[in-house]
Order: C-alpha cells, then sequence, then structure tokens
C-alpha cells in the first residue's frame, strides 16, 4: 500500500518590536515575573488597546518578503476561549481578513525548487506563560501577555518531514534577514504547530487531520512529525482513524501525547473588536515598507553564485544566515582571495561554530583577524597546522593571530638546513620507520613527518618535511 503525508504548518513569530502590540509596556524577554504589565495587556476593565503601527510594519514587511498580497483595508477580532494565560479571556487576532495572503517559500529539493503556498500572515498578540513548578503548582508570568505575534499559515502542501525542515529553515533564515524577528527558539520568539494527516493513495482512506501544538524547535519538529505519520499509518493498516485532537511533543519518550480534542472555528466565537478601527494601509507606505526590505537568502545566494564563483551548495550554506554572509563579505574586502577565504569559513570556522554551538556574531572571531590568519599562511609565516591552533586560540582570546603567532614563537622554520638537519635525526632515531616504508607501509611516511613535526614544534613545513624524508630514504 502507498501512503501520501499531508504536512501543514502554523508558527507564530515574536516580533523585534520595542514595546507590546497594544500598549507602550517594554518587549523585552528575561525580566523578572510580572514587571512588563499594565492595565492594558492585563485587560483590566477600562483599558483600551491602540496598534502599534511598527508592528504592522514588520508585519507588512513580512509579507512582502514572502510574496502575499497585502490587504489595504483590515482589521483586529476577538477569539474567544478559556485558559489561565489569558486574562482578558479572549485573543486580538484576525479571522476574516488577515493582513497579508496568498504567499509562498520557495524551498530546493533534489529533484529541485518546491513552492510551499501561505495562506495567510495574520497579526495578533501573544498570550502569558504558565509556569509548572515541581511542587505541583502552577504560577503564571504575564511579561508576554500582549507581545506582537505575527501567524504565518501555510497550505498543506510539505509531504515529508524534510521538507518541513527546509521550509522552516528558509521561513527562519528570511525573518532574520528583515530584522523583523531573532526567532530565537529557545526563547519562545518562534514557535510551530504542525496540522498532519495521511492518505492511502490506493483507496482514498484518510486520517483525520491531527494539531501537534508548540514545537520549540526543528529537531522537535521533524521527530513529531515523522512520529505522527507512522502512528496514522498503522490506524489507516487497521481500518481505524483519528479523532480531530490536539497533541503535544514528549520528548522524554520520542511521542506525541493527547493534550485535548481540537476546537473547531466557531467554538472560538470571533467578533469584530469593537475597542480597535480598521486599519487602513496606503499603497504609498506599502512601496515605502517594500523599500526597506533587505536582499533576501535567495537573491544573494545567486549573487554569490555569480560574483564569487561558488558552487551552489556552498553559496546556500554562507547565506544560510545575514551575519555569516556578512562575515564572508567583509572577510574579502581584506584578504583579495575568495577561494581561500571560502575553504577556511566553510571548512574549520564553521566547525568551531558546531562544535561550540554559538552563531558566528557571538564569538570573538573578526573578518580582519580572519584575513590575517589566511595572510600569515599564505606567506609561510606559519603551516596550515599551526594555522588552525591559532584560530581556536582567537576565538577563545580575541587576540589577533600576529599576536598570538609572536607570543608563542610559533613563526614557521624557513631555513631549509635546520629543517634538513631534524629530518636526519629522526631517521636516524627510526631505521626500522625507514625499511617498513620501503616494504610498502605508507603508514611509515606518516609517521616520520609526524615526529619531525613534533621535534620542530610545528614549525616546519610538512610538504618540504616529506619532500626531504624521501629524498634521504632514496639516497640510503
Amino acid at each position: 500500500m502507498a501512503y501520501k503525508t499531508v504536512i501543514g504548518l502554523e508558527i507564530h513569530v515574536e516580533l523585534a518590536t520595542k514595546t507590546k502590540m497594544f500598549c507602550g509596556c517594554p518587549n523585552t524577554f528575561g525580566r523578572e515575573a510580572n514587571t512588563n504589565c499594565c492595565p492594558v495587556c492585563l485587560g483590566l476593565p477600562g483599558a483600551l488597546p491602540v496598534v502599534n503601527t511598527r508592528a504592522v510594519e514588520y508585519a507588512i514587511k513580512a509579507g512582502i518578503a514572502f510574496n502575499c498580497k497585502i490587504n489595504t483595508k483590515t482589521r483586529m477580532d476577538r477569539k474567544n476561549y478559556f485558559y489561565a494565560d489569558l486574562v482578558k479571556g479572549y485573543q486580538i487576532s484576525q479571522n476574516e481578513i488577515p493582513l497579508c495572503e496568498e504567499g509562498y517559500v520557495e524551498i530546493e529539493l533534489e529533484c529541485g525548487a518546491k513552492q510551499i503556498g501561505l495562506q495567510r500572515i495574520q497579526m495578533e498578540e501573544d498570550t502569558g506563560k504558565l509556569i509548572h513548578t515541581t511542587d505541583g503548582d502552577t504560577l503564571i508570568d504575564f511579561n508576554r501577555c500582549g507581545v506582537p505575534l505575527i501567524e504565518i499559515v501555510t497550505k498543506p502542501e510539505m509531504n515529508t518531514p524534510e521538507e518541513a525542515r527546509l521550509f522552516l529553515e528558509k521561513l527562519r533564515s528570511t525573518l532574520k534577514y528583515i530584522e523583523v524577528s531573532d526567532c530565537k527558539m529557545e526563547e519562545g520568539s518562534l514557535r510551530c504547530d504542525v496540522n498532519i494527516n495521511v492518505v492511502d493513495t490506493k483507496t482514498g482512506a484518510k486520517t483525520n487531520i491531527t494539531e501537534i501544538k508548540n514545537l520549540n524547535s526543528f529537531k522537535a519538529a521533524v521527530k513529531a512529525i515523522e512520529y505522527e505519520k507512522m502512528r496514522h499509518i498503522q490506524l489507516l493498516k487497521e481500518g481505524k482513524n483519528t479523532v480531530r485532537e490536539t497533541r503535544r511533543w514528549d520528548e522524554v519518550n520520542n511521542e506525541t501525547i493527547t493534550m485535548r480534542v481540537k476546537y473547531e472555528a466557531e467554538d472560538y466565537r470571533f467578533a469584530v473588536d469593537g475597542d480597535l478601527m480598521p486599519i487602513e494601509i496606503s499603497q504609498e507606505w506599502i512601496e515605502e515598507i517594500k523599500n526597506k526590505v533587505p536582499e533576501l537568502p535567495h537573491d544573494k545566494k545567486e549573487r554569490f553564485v555569480r560574483e564569487y564563483s561558488l558552487s551552489e551548495y556552498d553559496a546556500s550554506v554562507l547565506t544560510a544566515s545575514k551575519e555569516l554572509a556578512s562575515f564572508y563579505e567583509e572577510t574579502i574586502k581584506y584578504i583579495d582571495d575568495v577561494k581561500l577565504v571560502t575553504n577556511w569559513i566553510m571548512g574549520n570556522v564553521l566547525r568551531r561554530l558546531k562544535d561550540e554551538d554559538i552563531e558566528i556574531q557571538d564569538t570573538k572571531l573578526t573578518p580582519k583577524a580572519l584575513a590575517q590568519l589566511i595572510s600569515l599562511i599564505n606567506s609561510g609565516k606559519i603551516n596550515n597546522n599551526t594555522g588552525k591552533k591559532v584560530l581556536r586560540e582567537v576565538f577563545e582570546t580575541g587576540k589577533y593571530p600576529e599576536e598570538i603567532v609572536k607570543e608563542k614563537g610559533l613563526t614557521q622554520i624557513r631555513d631549509e638546513f635546520q629543517i634538513l638537519e631534524i629530518v636526519e635525526n629522526v631517521l636516524d632515531e627510526n631505521k626500522q620507520s625507514i625499511i617498513d616504508y620501503r616494504n610498502g607501509k605508507d603508514r611509515a611516511l606518516s609517521f616520520l613527518i609526524g615526529q619531525v613535526m613534533k621535534v620542530s614544534k610545528g614549525k616546519a613545513n610538512p610538504q618540504l618535511v616529506s619532500k626531504m624524508i624521501l629524498d634521504l630514504i632514496d639516497k640510503k
């Protein structure tokens, strides 16, 4: 039997405005609980909301970046439901007339590009945060109440966990490029809900849609989709079906767990918010915002391929984040060797970022320092292996490579007679390795080179050492 997985996503993105959506409270993360609150975000009687113009601008900016139609007349609605962190008993959101509609995000698959359609991008406010203590109590922090959100709703056009991952990565990268959100999932500024069901392509039988709520990492989203896909397929095999429900991802047991039976739209009793006037957006303002949208990841990638003769893969990696792309181009300003800069960033720099689980903007490495390091290797002052050690110290201390090389005496030995003397001594002390090499054991050569590098404290040129060893072995 053949099955098709159908996946749609709902992504909530906190906007990086200075103040909240409908009041003047600071929009900051990490403050002491319940200190970023006022009568408006606490829903006290008589408190009236006022729309944050910058939040509307950021939402329009996102709509433009994702190829959406911007509705010039829109409004805010009340979404009525009870939950402990929703003090008003309703959330200010958008229902019938969202700000943005009918956009798309293009992802790159092995078989080519695929466009994932967007149904809508709507503005709304965030809710408070429930904190469950080890004593079994539940506390509420209202600092997050009223933080401006956009909810990005896709069409159900993804069919694999990999497509969902690529979509989320492209979405986050674009949002960070246009600087409307920091997209820090660990801080809750980007949260993802998954809607998934499975269709038997032979019989047409399909499962009911399951929603998986509040996935706080791309890894969790992929795992949850994989788990639900297999659960739905098994139900179809058994001639059963899912209930239309909301589930959550249990990271400890690697499974989804039922939270509640899913709400229908009518359960929310949507109504126009009587405290807020309709929002009218001029075409002039849309054009003004459009002019503020910077070069987007796809455009930058194409330019990197064109200007720097990079491969599609290298260009994709280097433009995945705005900060890394800027670091790359800034480094090239200091050293006119695109190939070497590309190799060092794609290799040693990205490897260290991965090992330390940090982003390029969070390191002490600067474009000028990396360019200086590459120049030291190019000029022969240090070898490649020493360069890797120096890079590690730059990451740790922020010192410039020239300073580190001088302090630690790492300058490469250029005197060939001095290197030759070390090579001859090593060969005299390791005659068995010479015999092993002559008998076809290539590892013996690597061992001899390693011994020379050890005696020279890494200052000898490995290529020169290898040549000298082979010349001397031939003569012995």
